[in-house]
Formats: C-alpha cells, structure tokens, sequence
C-alpha cells in the first residue's frame, strides 16, 4: 500500500477545519479503517470526520493544494474495497453529517446528508404511509451516502429498482472545492443526466454532501411466501417461469440448501433444513392485486414441483423471513474464519445451469459454495468460506472468484450488479469492456477529476499487475484447464490477485 508524507503544517490545516477532536492522526486509531466488508484493505494516512458540507469542500481545496487523495466513506458495509484508500491520504467519514434534513410528504421527497442509516429514513417516514424503497441487506447500518456511491441494490430491486431510481438530486463537492447541485425537482429535466453519472461512480467523481431522494407509498398489502424444492434446479426453473408468465414479485430471493442449513443454525427461522432449495417471494400492492398475484405465485411453484409453498401469517412471520434472509452472511462467520461474496450478474433463464457450473468451480478448488441471491434479476451471490491463515486457501479461493465472473460473462451478464467495482474488481474490467470503453470512462473521470485525488486506483485498471487479468477455467468440453490473460495494454505478462485478507460481514 502507497503513503504519502503529510507535513505536519499541512495536518494542522486539516484540524482547522475540521477541528482536532474530529482528526485521527494515531496508527492504531486510523488502522481501524483500512478495512470494509470486503477482503481487501488500504490504510488512510489520516481520517476526517465533517460536520457539514462546508468542512467537506474546505477539505478538498486543502486537497488540492497540498496534492493529498481524499476517499469518502459510509459505514464501511461496501463489499468490493470501494471506501478503502488504497494510496493512502485522508479518509473522509461522513458519520456526522447523519441529518435528514427536510421530508415533502406532498412531493414525496426526503432531502438527507450523506451519512443518514438507510433504514432510518424508512422509519422516519412510516407515519406518513411513505418509505424509501431501496433495501440493501446492509440497510440498518449502510448510509445512503454510500448507497449512492456504489448504486446500491437489494432484494426488492426486482419491482422498485436500485439507487439511482430514487435519486433527484445532488449536491456535490468537486475536487477543487466547488460546490454544484445537479438534478432538481422536475421528474425528467433537461440536458445530460448528470444525477445518474454520479450514482454509481464510487466516489470517483465528486464528493456528496445532499441528497435528494423519492418517497414511496407504503403498499396496501404485503403477502410473503417461503416456497420450499427438493432441488437447486427446480427453485431456479421456478424463477424463469414466473417471468415466462409476466408476473413480477416485488422480491424474489434464493436460498441453496448449504445456506439453509447455516442460515437456520443461527437465526432459527423455521427454514427446512432437508430442502434442496427454497424460495423467498414477496408481493405487495393493492389488496385485491396482491392476493391474486400471490395465488399466481402459488400455482407456479407447485407447477414447478415445490413440495411446500408458505405464507406469512403476520408481520412477526414476514419479519423472521427477511431477518433470515438479510443476515444470512453473519451467519457464515459460524462455520468459517473468512467468506468471499462475488457479486455477478447472468441473464436469469439461465440460473440453472449457472449454480450447477459454480459448484462445479467450486468442487474443483476445494470448496462447498453456497448461494444466496437476487433470483428475479439474475443476481448471483456466490460464497467461497476460507481460512485467510491457510496462503493455499486464500489463493484457491480468488481464483474459483475469478471463474465465476467469467462465467457471468460468458453467460451475457456482469461482473457487478450492485457491490461495485472498487478495488476487488478493477483489473476485471478488460473482460467487459473494451479499451475503447475504459479510455472513454476515464476521459469522464478525468473531466472531473482531472489530478486524480478523488479516491485513487478504484473501477479502472492499473497498480500494481497493470490490470492483468489471469483467470484459470475448464474447458466446458475437454475439461482441461486454461488461461485468459488480458492486460490494460492488451499484451501479456505475469500477474496475480492483490488485496490483503478481510472477513465479509455485510
């Protein structure tokens, strides 16, 4: 990991703005934020907490004059290193700036700072018949602030959409200190969408001090259903047929049996721990719409053999669900040290033979996968449990990580659908992208962030390997094993995996 060398005049200056209670200069003390929830790490040379967005764009003139990277961060949920400062600097945590700072019931707008806990909004505004509907799994300790940063996701993503679906403005604090707002009250302004440039853009591009984000009414009525199969393949046959029959959950979640079982040995929520896989399905709207979609629901998935559909009889019941269902990665910590989550995207009819692909990578490293998902919308989350203290462990496991992204992308998807690129996936980006597209990407960067000081070394190719790209596969038809090499330059040459060890909590 870089450092920089930070005068002690220049730390002075930082404590003037901030004020020195707010200034973590101590190693162990700063040590504590080199990490997220990923498995990678990156040390800030300093940490900087502001209390308004004033501080924030005092902090990044002071950046730009002494030449000093500054990364933002939320809560440090993020699974892919975003938040992380890989060349050290100074980390910027907005947990301060935690106000909701004007909510329009009649407009269904919320106007929040970028440390406000995702779920404190919803709760915020419960009394009104409103929520905000993007629900990461994170959502009691994420902020929106980083939601915005990565265009966080969910499993209710499959009706309401992702981040940037709620989104209507921003004010943002640019490298230079320049403070502009973009988006604004109309649904659909004028000229470029400049609103969805930034959601997503991982704090490459400008740091966010104010949000303004849409309110959605609560549905009249929720109907949760736990439909349970004998077998991966049945539950993900499941999922292609509801889409072949139009009908749209507000969630659809997949559960393999591996997962159950952890699952349900830590929050005991009633799951089957003999099923193959199981199904947790939501639909909401108006009374009457969400009794007949529900019963749709029902009629497929005992079509596609389910030997057991339930539903919910009470608040208390959907609530044990989803608790199962969002704490399901904490619960893995009881069965091994460390798990690496992947994040890819496949187009969903073809779930089934996806998860039978990934075991197969999987087996062939060592591991047990387990799985646990978006399934309306293809959405993968693969888990590879390791023991970072075993050198052999940790390696087999970036590289079975590797062959799951390529798969996705062979298989038409991504390499992200909602963690981001961050610094876990950057030398990934060739396999996606072509040259053309990463120099187009980073003209928009460097439009914005022309000397580079907005959170260094995330989303595109470079450091250490030059964005190399070694990923070991089988062949589908001879079973042997190969390389795909790719490097920024488009040459070749030695690389490997950087990225010190980390738990994955989220």
């Amino acid at each position: 990991m870089a450092t920089r060398n930070i005068s002690g005049e220049a730390i002075k200056e930082l404590a003037q703005i901030v004020g020195s209670a707010h200034l973590l200069t101590e190693s162990l003390e700063v040590s504590l934020y080199e990490y997220d929830g990923s498995v990678e790490t990156g040390r800030p040379d300093l940490v900087v907490f502001p209390g308004s967005k004033h501080e924030v764009a005092a902090l990044a003139r002071w950046s730009n004059r002494h030449r000093v990277p500054v990364v933002g961060r939320g809560a440090g949920t993020g699974l892919s290193g975003g938040a992380l400062a890989r060349e050290g600097g100074v980390q910027v945590v907005f947990s301060r700036m935690n106000k909701i700072l004007e909510i329009d019931v009649e407009n269904r707008l919320a106007v929040v700072e970028p440390g406000v806990v995702n779920l404190d909004l919803s709760r915020a505004v419960a009394s009104a018949g409103l929520h905000y509907a993007p629900d990461p799994s994170s959502q009691k300790a994420c902020t929106i602030g980083g939601n915005v940063a990565e265009n966080a996701g969910g499993p209710h993503t499959l009706r309401y959409g992702v981040t940037a679906n709620h989104v209507q403005a921003l004010e943002i604090v640019l490298p230079d200190g320049e403070m502009v707002r973009i988006g604004g009250g109309a649904v659909d302004p004028p000229g470029y969408d400049l609103v969805g440039l930034f959601v997503g853009s991982e704090g490459t591009l400008g740091l966010v001090v104010e949000i303004t984000v849409k309110l959605t009414p609560l549905p009249e009525s929720v109907k949760t259903l736990l439909a349970v199969f004998e077998t991966a393949d049945d539950a993900t046959e499941t999922v292609a047929t509801l889409t072949a029959a139009g009908v749209t959950p507000a969630a659809c979640e997949m559960l393999d049996g591996w997962t159950i079982r952890v699952v349900e040995s830590s929050i005991q929520a009633g799951l089957p721990t003999d099923a193959g896989a199981l199904l947790l399905i939501e639909v909401d709207g108006m009374r009457e719409a969400a009794e007949e979609q529900a019963q749709a629901v029902i009629d497929l998935c005992r079509k596609n053999r389910a030997r057991e559909v339930r539903t919910a009889q009470s608040e208390r019941e959907r609530e044990t669900l989803w608790k199962a269902r969002k704490n399901a990665f904490g619960a893995v910590g009881r069965v091994a040290p460390d798990c690496y989550v992947q994040d890819g995207v496949i187009p969903r009819t073809r779930l089934p033979e996806a998860l039978r692909r990934i075991g197969e990578i999987g087996r062939r490293h060592g591991f047990d996968v387990g799985n646990i998902f978006h399934a309306g919308d293809g959405n993968l989350h693969p888990m590879l449990c390791f023991d970072h203290r075993k050198a052999d462990e940790f390696a087999r496991a970036m590289a079975a990580a590797d062959e799951i992204i390529a798969l996705c992308i062979e298989m038409g998807g991504s390499i992200t659908g909602e963690h981001g690129v961050g610094m876990e996936k950057d030398r990934l980006m060739p396999l996606l992208f072509s040259q053309a597209d990463l120099a187009l990407m980073k003209g928009v960067r460097d439009a914005f962030n022309p000397l580079g000081l907005l959170n260094p070394g995330k989303i595109f190719p470079g450091g250490k390997g030059c964005g190399e790209i070694r990923i070991p596969a089988a062949s589908a038809t001879e079973g042997k094993r190969g390389t795909a090499r790719v490097d920024e330059a488009g040459g070749s040459g030695p690389s490997g995996a950087d990225g010190a060890l980390r738990d994955r909590q989220a």
